[in-house]
């Protein structure tokens, strides 16, 4: 009667904790009251008898895979009861404490579980307990020890779901545990799922360690994984304390430097990210945390912390970004002028005194016009679109905005000269602000004649001032800046130019003003007594003048002419002595022959001498202005210059010997700068400048040149395989490597190069087997080396093969080029396979390179991928599938692969068992540029392998006794009697050599009986004098 007693107590008590479970996945808002209900059935119940019906009613959960809403509920319910169980009704804490410690040695047990299921549910509830569990449980620290390494072995497990809770579980032991933070940055770069990634994210402590990964993740492909780091980073990484992380990581100045990058940088990808929601949680960490919290609302604070000297564009971006969304609010008490207050000593004379403005004012001053200008234009522009009273809101809107905009300004153009001459008076420090400052002058008004002439003569002054120079080590004068543009800088000129334009708006004003002062600082240039300083500063106002008009026609009738210009200043200027001076006569006779309608033969003859004999910088310059002549006028226009026929079709590159030209070469365009790839390594520039080195100039302009050959028809379609070649075997060779521009320029072109057209995917099948030549080592004229060395190079051309097929299987951007298409065969895989299958056949080299050579290609050819319309395509290469396998016959594994091919192509043949026509087959090959077929045999196959073994393995006795044979045979041969010598067994049959072509019937008939005669003959045998005779024949059939 006890016993049944106590069976219908175990009973009555799992009912009501599965009732309580169950209720509880109905609703959350159940789980409060049922967990009142659980803890005072638990109170009142025996523990043992109590976990074991607590166990047994969450048993469904481990073997119920799926995430169901109910199920979390369930979860969720069965983790807070464990978490806030505490007995202090019974007062037996040791009982509870002990109950929580079970239940977490029962999960652990399941977490290695091999059912999926389990393992998965456990660790889900593990995550939910340590998540909810107070900070003052008493937890044994042996219990944590073994959850801790329990969850750091499931981080690694199969399932995502099970790694993401594995990494919930030990987030909160992540601050204490530096093992775990090193797992989780170890598991952060090859995790595959974005979910585990995201979770890893969000667990990670803030450190300078962590900083880093989390920065990183704002690139992951995943938008929840980079929205998660913008998270991590708003909550556990304050604007301050990316400051003060990286000046832990770091020593001195190199961790605000290293911050200050940190910052930009997740500004930069967070504003432009394509995902809406990693922008949006962007902007709020830059509204809400940055600005608010750090800076007070301070747009101008916010800019300190970014370094707008060197980050212009960030600070524009964050300025536009805040202002977009109404969160800076310009008061009408606050504008430029507080840095002007004039001293007016009488009516006629005021003398404005300057204060200094720092580099975040002047760029912050600088948007916000900027933005209140373009909201007037488009309200404006809504007024002006629309009618009624639509039309007046708009216009008072406009209106509006004008009167905030001119109380922001300066009140006077001369007010505005004052202070953009003072921060010229101060320093080189001010540059940027002083930039700032001229670009704000473009919103002024000019239409005063006062004005007008005041903003004329500051303009004036500004362009007479010289440029700055220096004297190296050797006495030789050199500018400082980049020796081209006006004031040594690109941005200043820029500036410079649309204030010129603004304030000398008039037709031919700007052009008339700008010739004149050309006029004037062009004197001792003509006269030959200018210095240094007077050439360059020559030449930047010529080039300031070539930079910002849309012809050569502009300058009729103006001060000095477009010829004067050419023969009077840039021509002698590219003969000067000075490299500076020569270096930017080039870079001006490249702009001045692109506004010409054609070329000039002087411009290109003195550009050629720069290529061939100019210093390196020089030689560089010249290039680039050649290359660009040729993208504009075409390679047809440069030669006709000198005197070159241009209507010979080019189909190859000469060779050209630049040291056997003098000043009247008359050589090819595109010859001539071709050879520019093969000069001395002394010629191409300083490996330190690389923007100067001449392979990379050439490996860009020739990229650009392949990129807009469709819109040039004067360049030959011919030279598209080898000029891309070229560029594939610069791509892969160790010179690029330290040329990482040209790299990532290459980089750009390879992607969108076959995704233009048919064209450029045929002139990429035409240059596989080019450049697969050109790159293995120890053939066609290679040089070889070690085996490491060679081992290297070998792998270098499969890797850039494999990277052309990958180019020829890319897609193409327009779907309008496939009904353009045609019939090329050659611009489609099954044309490159066909290729790389003649080339296989044609090799007839058996040296290690050639074997190893074939065998890469092979390897290729399956790659590709076939179409079932390319029948003739199909059948062509199931002709020459035997052939290749008898080519890599030592190779198993490729030809493994090659039979699977054939299987494929058999497949894909609508009539497997018709053999394509010699003259089609011929027809084929002209069309992909083979020239007069190739001879193979249809009827070749490979060589019939081996048979295996048909004796069985003797018994041990059988080898005792065969091991005293031996011995006898042997102690006979040394006693002076015949030597008898045992056949060789069936593992010693030496290979069979590669057929050339197939066996007569009557040859493989007579091999297949008498095979059929050594197996019977091997059954009937038992004695070992049996075994030597039947080993001897099986010698002598093979």
């Amino acid at each position: 009667m006890a016993e049944a007693t106590e069976s219908e107590a175990e009973q009555r008590l799992s009912g009501e904790i599965r009732r309580i479970i169950d209720e509880s996945r109905q609703s959350q808002a159940l789980h409060n009251r049922k967990l009142k209900e659980l803890v005072s059935l638990h109170r009142s119940s025996p523990p043992d008898l109590f976990f074991e019906a607590f166990v047994g009613a969450l048993a469904p959960l481990f073997d119920f895979p799926r995430r169901t809403i109910s199920a979390e509920r369930a979860v969720r319910f069965a983790a807070s009861f464990a978490s806030i169980v505490d007995g202090s009704g019974s007062g037996a804490v040791d009982t509870e404490i002990s109950f929580l410690e079970l239940f977490l040695r029962l999960l652990l047990s399941g977490a290695c579980s091999a059912h999926r299921p389990a393992r998965f549910r456990s660790c889900q509830i593990i995550s939910e307990i340590i998540i909810r569990l107070p900070d003052d449980a008493e937890v044994s620290d042996e219990v944590w020890d073994d959850v801790i390494e329990g969850m750091k072995v499931r981080v690694g497990d199969k399932i995502p779901g099970i790694r993401v809770f594995a990494v919930r579980a030990l987030a909160r032991f992540a601050d204490d545990e530096s093992d775990i933070v090193d797992l989780f940055l170890e598991a952060l770069p090859r995790e595959q799922n974005p979910d585990v990634r995201k979770t890893i994210i969000l667990s990670l402590p803030p450190s300078s360690a962590t900083l880093e990964a989390i920065v990183e993740a704002t690139l992951d492909v995943s938008g929840l994984v980079r929205r998660a780091s913008y998270c991590v980073l708003v909550s556990k990484f304050p604007l301050q304390a990316l400051r003060s992380s990286a000046s832990i990581a770091s020593r001195g100045g190199e961790g605000v430097l290293s911050s200050i990058k940190h910052r930009t940088t997740l500004l930069k990808r967070g504003l432009k990210d394509r995902s809406s929601p990693v922008a949006k949680e962007c902007v709020r960490m830059l509204k809400e945390e940055w600005l608010t919290k750090c800076c007070g609302g301070d747009p101008v604070a916010l800019l300190k912390f970014f370094d707008v000297e060197t980050y212009e564009s960030i600070g524009e971006a964050v300025l536009e970004t805040l202002l977009n969304d109404g969160v800076v609010h310009i008061q009408e008490s606050q504008s430029i002028r507080e840095y002007i207050s004039s001293e007016n000593t009488s009516e006629a004379e005021s003398t404005p005194t300057v204060q200094l403005i720092s580099p975040e004012a002047a760029l912050y001053w600088k948007v916000v016009c900027k933005h209140l200008h373009a909201e007037a234009q488009a309200k404006g522009t809504d007024a002006a679109t629309t009618t009624g009273t639509e039309a007046a809101l708009y216009a008072s809107e406009a209106s509006d905005k004008n009167d905030l905009l001119e109380g922001v300004l300066p009140g006077s153009v001369s007010d505005y000269v004052a202070l953009v001459k003072a921060h010229l008076s101060a320093g080189p420090n001010y540059h940027f602000v002083s930039r700032q400052l001229l670009l704000l002058g473009t919103l002024l008004d000019f239409s005063d004649s006062t004005n007008r002439k005041t903003a004329s003569a500051f303009l004036r002054d500004l362009l007479l001032v010289p440029p700055e120079s220096e004297t190296d080590e050797l006495g030789n004068e050199i500018s400082v800046g980049d020796g081209l543009t006006l004031g040594g800088d690109r941005e200043w000129a820029q500036a410079m130019s649309e204030l010129a334009k603004k304030v000398h708006a008039s037709t031919g004003e700007f052009e008339e003003v700008l010739t004149g002062i050309i006029e004037d600082r062009a004197r001792p240039c003509r006269e030959r007594t200018a210095n240094f300083t007077e050439w360059m500063h020559c030449l930047s106002l010529i080039g300031f003048l070539l930079e910002n008009i849309d012809g050569l026609w502009m300058l009729r009738g103006k001060t000095i002419g477009a010829s004067e210009l050419l023969n009077s200043l840039l021509l002698p200027a590219a003969k000067q002595t000075a490299m500076d001076v020569q270096r930017a006569a080039v870079r001006y006779l490249g702009l001045f022959g692109i506004l010409e309608k054609r070329p000039s033969s002087e411009l290109v003859r003195q550009l050629y001498q720069s290529f061939i004999k100019g210093s390196p910088p020089v030689c560089a310059m010249a290039c680039k202005a050649l290359l660009d002549l040729v993208t504009w006028h075409g390679p047809n226009e440069l030669n006709k210059a000198i005197g070159l026929n241009s209507e010979v079709t080019k189909t190859s590159f000469g060779l050209v010997d630049t040291s056997d030209y003098g000043e009247d070469a008359c050589i090819d365009v595109l010859d001539l700068l071709y050879s520019g790839f093969s000069r001395d390594k002394s010629e191409l520039g300083t490996e330190d400048d690389v923007e100067e080195n001449i392979v990379a100039v050439l490996g860009e302009g020739f990229a650009k040149l392949l990129l807009l050959s469709e819109n040039c028809p004067s360049f030959p379609v011919e030279l598209r395989p080898v000029i891309l070649s070229k560029l594939i075997t610069l791509y892969f060779s160790e010179e690029s490597e330290e040329l990482q521009r040209l790299r990532q320029c290459l980089s750009v072109f390879f992607e969108h190069f076959p995704a233009l057209s048919y064209d450029n995917k045929r002139s990429v099948s035409c240059a596989f087997i080019p450049v697969m030549r050109s790159m293995w080592p120890g053939m066609f004229g290679n040089i070889g080396g070690s085996s490491v060395v060679v081992s290297k190079l070998r792998k270098r051309a499969a890797l850039a093969a494999r990277f052309m097929i990958q180019m020829m299987q890319t897609p193409l951007l327009s779907k309008d080029n496939e009904e353009h298409s045609g019939d090329g065969l050659d611009c489609r895989e099954e044309g490159l396979a066909i290729c790389i299958a003649v080339e296989v056949a044609s090799c007839q080299e058996r040296t290690a390179a050639a074997k190893a050579y074939i065998s890469a290609l092979c390897k290729m050819l399956i790659i590709l991928q076939f179409k079932a319309s390319e029948q003739k395509a199909i059948k062509c290469l199931r002709g020459m599938i035997n052939v290749l396998i008898c080519r890599v016959y030592s190779d198993r594994d490729v030809v493994r692969d090659l039979t699977k091919m054939s299987t494929v192509l058999k497949t894909l043949d609508e009539c497997p068992t018709e053999d394509i026509p010699d003259e089609e087959v011929i027809a084929l090959l002209e069309k992909l540029g083979i020239q007069g077929g190739i001879q193979w045999d249809n009827n070749v196959v490979p060589p019939t392998p081996v048979p295996p073994s048909a004796k069985a393995p003797p018994s041990r006795a059988r080898l005792r006794r065969r091991r005293h044979s031996s011995e006898d045979g042997d102690s006979g041969t040394n006693n002076g009697g015949t030597s008898n010598l045992d056949a060789p067994s069936t593992n010693q049959v030496p290979v069979t050599p590669s057929l050339t072509s197939m066996r007569s019937q009557r040859a493989s008939k007579t091999a297949a009986l008498t095979k059929i005669a050594a197996k019977t003959a091997f059954r009937s045998l038992d004695s070992d004098d049996d075994l030597d005779a039947q080993s001897g024949l099986i010698d002598e059939d093979s």
